[in-house]
């Protein structure tokens, strides 16, 4: 049986490219291989930068600012990305979705970012699309309020189980509040904590690329215990970053009941090429809590190392948001 109809778990595209749209997005859905799909600035910009695909409604967009271009561009491919997901999403409104990230520069203001969520979602138009909002102390007011108002939100760049804790609240507060059937994720971010992490872990005789794995699962733990059926755990970031690991080692050790992981497409490619999968080991969580109990006992700081990765993750969307933007007038 297929671990879609055993255990509700999906696997999401972390990547959006125009050409890709039409071709082997369109294969990936038919052949039930992927569920929905996400985007961020990152891919953004290196879609827009690299494709010729752009360059016709580029040209035509220059008397506009850089970032209504860039809406503009983003806008069309997301809206695309919705209607040829929508089948899913009709078929199952768990799934289907697409992401578009609000401006990353408004990280740190609630009204600005409820104001432009609230304006993408009723641009493209389409009920299956997540806005997505950085789980910062705005973001949060942020998600409650779009999801009060009826838009579907993907909290993004979670660290912190207290991240994963105060998004799980804001956004069961804004759900219930709704009562329009309002889905959400919340996207827990995996690998950068072993690309941080492994040296240190190393040398004070901790098992590596095992952190990351662990961190989410007590997330995902500490997201359940909210029992929002319309809320689900989205394991992001599931990339490797060391030459050791297997491309899908974040795939295949994070297949979780009712728990979505979204991946490059490299990672989906490799996945797939593996053949067939099961439900992964999943820890408890007081078995987690052990594990972050010898932490502490090892003088690791893991406050410090979340607080580390969010502004890492905050910095690179920025720079990326405003690199693209630099390109898009000739």
């Amino acid at each position: 049986m297929a671990l879609k109809d055993e255990i509700n778990f999906s696997l999401w595209c972390d990547f959006i490219e125009r050409d890709f749209l039409e071709n082997q997005f369109k294969e990936l859905i038919q052949n039930e291989i992927i569920h929905g799909a996400t985007s961020n600035p990152a891919i953004f910009e290196s879609a827009i930068s690299n494709s010729v695909a752009y360059r016709q409604q580029l040209d035509m967009l220059q008397a506009n600012d850089q970032k209504k271009i860039y809406e503009e561009l983003a806008i069309t491919d997301i809206k695309r990305a919705s209607e040829i997901l929508y089948p899913l999403y009709e078929n199952n409104p768990n799934d289907g979705f697409i992401s578009l990230e609000v401006d990353p520069l408004l990280c740190d203001d609630e009204e600005g970012t409820i104001a432009e969520g609230i304006r993408l979602y009723n641009t493209i138009g389409n009920e299956n699309v997540m806005i997505k909002v950085p789980a910062t102390q705005a973001g949060y007011g942020a998600m409650k309020a779009l999801t009060t108002q009826g838009i579907n939100v993907n909290a993004t760049l979670i660290f912190s189980p207290q991240q994963a804790i105060e998004c799980a609240k804001a956004l069961n507060e804004g759900i219930k509040a709704s009562n329009k059937g309002v889905k959400a994720v919340i996207s827990v971010f995996v690998s950068r904590f072993d690309k941080m992490c492994d040296a240190l872990f190393e040398s004070k005789h901790l098992p590596t690329s095992h952190l990351g794995i662990l961190n989410a699962t007590k997330c995902y733990h500490e997201i359940n215990l909210f029992k929002n059926k319309n809320i689900r755990t989205l394991f992001a970031s599931t990339a490797t970053k060391s030459a050791h690991l297997d491309p899908s080692y974040y795939v295949d050790n994070l297949i979780f009941p009712n728990a979505i992981n979204t991946a490059p497409l490299l990672t989906i490619e490799h996945w797939v090429k593996e053949g067939s999968k099961t439900k992964s080991q999943i820890k408890t969580l007081d078995e987690c809590n052990e594990f972050f109990e010898l932490l502490a006992l090892k003088n690791i700081d893991m406050n410090r190392i979340y607080d580390d990765l969010l502004q890492e993750g905050l910095d690179s969307f920025k720079e990326s948001f405003k690199d693209l933007l630099s390109k898009l007038v000739a």
